[in-house]
């Protein structure tokens, strides 16, 4: 009884030991986790590029850039590659998206258009016929809003809510996704990217996303062109009547340039 006794008692101990020695690790772990989440910064980031108008890449800034690709995000292909990625973020329905698809539908062009939730549920018909016709569908968000205002659960909900939705609408999974507004952080696009998102910003774009002011055809015209570029991608607004009324003519003539219109299933 009395070696009984003994060993139960020295099993206790080892059993305190580990014990304690578990709990000391998983708060070593922890707290390890909440230093590094605190040490990536929060310091939004707005979006912009420095154009040349000689078909070289621009200068997108080399700090930022390296944020994104740090964490799997992309806005220039290949310098050598004469590869343009064609855009489009849809915030809502316009009434030019049809003649849009139409357009791309007659070039043999595919392009990822970058929906929000509002766009996903009052336009269900021509999101399926994106899909059906090669698009590629991106996730702008339900709501719209810049990133680095929200809190990590906000994140994750404004991005997996419409991914969600998105799927079960359409059994089609989204894999890209564009920050509104072009603002992000280090500490938003580490967020995006543990979702399983790859961040795609862009090289070249213009002011086109006023209705209200819609730039001159032939100027807008004038500025894309000038401004193509290897591994370009390029990002119009949907809701552009210009971006519409050129779109035909900007296709053909990159074509007929050297450039080659990819998805960016292809990028590189």
């Amino acid at each position: 009884m009395k070696k009984n006794k003994t060993f139960f008692k020295r099993m206790s101990m080892i059993l305190l030991i580990i014990a304690i020695s578990f709990i000391s690790i998983i708060d070593i772990y922890i707290h390890e986790e909440i230093h590094t989440s605190a040490s990536v910064s929060n310091k939004k980031i707005e979006w912009g590029i420095k154009r040349n108008d000689n078909h070289e890449q621009p200068d997108v800034g080399s700090e930022n850039r390296k944020v994104l690709e740090e964490n799997n995000g992309i806005t220039l292909g290949n310098s050598e590659s004469r590869a343009i990625y064609l855009t489009f973020d849809e915030g809502y329905e316009a009434g030019y998206t049809s003649q849009i698809l139409k357009t791309l539908k007659e070039n043999d062009v595919k392009a990822t258009f970058f929906l929000t939730a509002h766009y996903v549920n009052t336009q269900e018909e021509l999101v399926r016929q994106m899909i059906d016709e090669g698009h590629i569908i991106g996730n702008h968000t339900v709501n719209h809003k810049s990133m680095p205002s929200l809190t990590e659960e906000e994140i994750k909900k404004e991005v997996m809510d419409l991914h969600q939705s998105v799927y079960e609408k359409f059994g089609y999974e989204m894999k890209y996704i564009r920050p509104p507004k072009g603002e992000f952080s280090e500490k938003t696009v580490q967020v995006i990217n543990s979702l399983g998102y790859k961040t795609v910003m862009w090289s070249f774009a213009y002011e086109d996303w006023n209705e209200q002011k819609q730039p001159n055809e032939e100027k807008a015209k004038e500025k894309i062109l000038n401004n193509l570029h290897n591994g370009e991608i390029m990002l119009l607004h949907g809701n552009s009547k210009t971006n519409t009324n050129i779109l035909d003519s900007i296709i053909k003539e990159a074509k007929n340039m050297g450039y080659e219109f990819k998805s960016l299933d292809e990028f590189e």
